[in-house]
């Protein structure tokens, strides 16, 4: 029940004053550079696309496709393996730490095991996607009807009546997620790419490094048209051969050895704190990292969170009566929906580097790309919502923005803050993972330290991240049961982490 000293409305105030307060400590400074040339340059090239390096474009999608097919199937075999021990302490532990810790920061410690081998792309979406599995799963697996499992003999087994009686009635809830996690799954093999592995987003940065705009323009639409028809190739019939397919692909991948006892050195040595294994006092050199890194990396991080948020809820109010019929006509409902699926089916991080393109190294276009993106992924699911109630209408009900302004977003705008709220914690950890680009947030500390083979104060800095991102789940949660405006259907996937729908 929403308490009365909470108006939605003071609560939406304070979020966007919280942003202008903390607008002159953003850096938004532009680049040397004319931004508006760089921008007229790239759309040049993007009107433009040029399919000419079709062999390095088709085996990017190739390899994009294979890490994405592999990670989830790996991550989802791992979560079904855990889900029924989700309520233990000990494992919900676990999967809670996994999947707070982003794609990009498991490959970055990877690598230093296991080198640019595919092994390191599939354990870096398996990983968190294996803790996200284990609770959603656990959730499909705790509706289930009982009965079926109570009707089994008293002599059954635990495991019996699991894999006869409960998990077959599961399944169907649990394939459907499985597609909505593998399109997170393809955005992630993307964005590996931009640290070595030869997906797209490692074409995409070559090209643009090269000027080659038009070439890059048709790694975009590739890859926008793999996202837009994963239903029709992706289909659970043959999902075992795409499997074997991938896995034949990625074993065909050489990479350098990293020589042996690689795994060794890293639990026994790189990880260990420097005082400890020299000696010396602990706490100067914890003190010096907290001080002189983690705090300014979670300060940037938290400014940049903070204005894409309110950057992100200013996009979906505009965006979500684009896609209701009624208010904008089956024209403009038509021009608003290619517009949010680009704009929700590109990922941020790649969204961030093509901005960083126009406007140079600052926090604006990791604002920007968090804005637009996340914005995108809130309007479409209020709009969606939106379309719905206006379908029960009456048919000489009003239309446009009459009909939204006075109907349909009093309606919505409960699910609207709560949905914003819930994309909160998720800007927040793309923020920091934003730093891989050059922006000042707690990415740059860490890649920094990796840099540097200082693998036990990026340890330190992970979980300063953790923490941040713990911190405004923990509030996010607490005002969004305050407020209520969230459907449970729609409650369930977006607490997992999902970003597809």
């Amino acid at each position: 029940m929403r308490s009365e000293g909470w108006p939605r409305g003071r609560v939406v105030t304070g979020f966007a004053a919280l942003a202008l307060l903390l607008l002159p400590f953003a850096d938004l400074t532009l680049a040397g550079h004319d931004p508006w040339d760089a921008l007229a340059r790239m759309g040049s090239g993007f009107l433009r696309p040029d399919f000419t390096a079709i062999e390095e474009i088709g085996r990017a999608i190739a390899l994009t496709i294979a890490f994405a097919v592999a990670g989830v199937a790996a991550g989802a075999g791992t979560g079904l393996l855990m889900a029924p021990f989700y309520e233990r302490r000990p494992v919900r532990g676990i999967c809670v730490a996994v999947r707070s810790v982003h794609e990009l920061f498991w490959a970055l410690l990877l690598m230093q095991v296991l080198g640019l081998s595919p092994m390191t792309g599939v354990l870096a979406i398996a990983l968190p996607y294996a803790g996200i599995f284990a609770k959603v799963f656990s959730d499909y697996l705790g509706d289930v009807d009982p009965r079926p499992a109570r009707a089994l003999g008293p002599g059954t087994g635990a495991a019996s009546r699991f894999l006869y009686a409960t998990a077959p009635l599961a399944l169907p809830q649990m394939w459907t997620y499985t597609l909505y996690r593998f399109e997170c799954g393809m955005r992630s093999s993307a964005v590996l790419g931009f640290i070595g592995l030869p997906t797209l987003g490692f074409q995409l940065d070559s090209f643009f490094r090269l000027g080659e705009y038009g070439a890059a323009s048709a790694i975009l639409l590739c890859y926008i048209g793999l996202i837009a028809t994963i239903r029709i190739w992706m289909r659970w019939k043959i999902a075992a051969l795409w499997l074997l397919a991938c896995l034949t692909l990625l074993l065909s991948l050489s990479s350098p050895p990293m020589g042996s006892g690689a795994l060794m050195r890293f639990l026994t040595e790189d990880i260990v704190p420097a005082p400890i294994r020299d000696g010396g006092a602990l706490w100067p050199w914890l003190s010096e990292i907290i001080w002189s890194e983690a705090l300014p990396g979670i300060l940037a991080t938290l400014v940049v969170a903070q204005i894409a948020l309110v950057l992100a809820g200013l996009v979906a109010a505009l965006g979500a009566p684009a896609i209701v019929t009624r208010v904008a006509g089956r024209f403009g409902r038509y021009l608003g929906h290619i517009l949010l699926v680009t704009l929700r089916s590109v990922p941020d991080y790649m969204l961030a580097y093509l901005f960083l393109q126009v406007f140079g190294p600052s926090m604006l276009p990791a604002i920007l790309a968090l804005g637009l993106h996340n914005g995108a992924i809130i309007a479409h699911l209020v709009g969606r919502q939106g379309e719905d109630i206006s379908a029960e209408l009456r048919p000489d009900a009003p239309r446009g923005l009459t009909l939204w302004g006075w109907d349909l977003a009093p309606r919505l705008f409960a699910p609207y803050l709560a949905l914003c709220l819930y994309r909160w914690e998720i800007i927040a950890r793309d923020s920091a993972v934003m730093g891989l680009l050059g922006v000042a947030t707690l990415g740059f500390w860490i890649d920094s330290a990796v840099a540097e083979f200082r693998l036990d104060a990026a340890i330190v800095l992970l979980l300063a991240s953790l923490a941040m991102t713990a911190g405004i789940d923990i509030i996010s949660r607490r005002l969004r049961r305050h407020l209520g405006g969230t459907t449970p259907a729609i409650s369930r996937r977006l607490e997992a982490g999902d970003c597809a729908i």
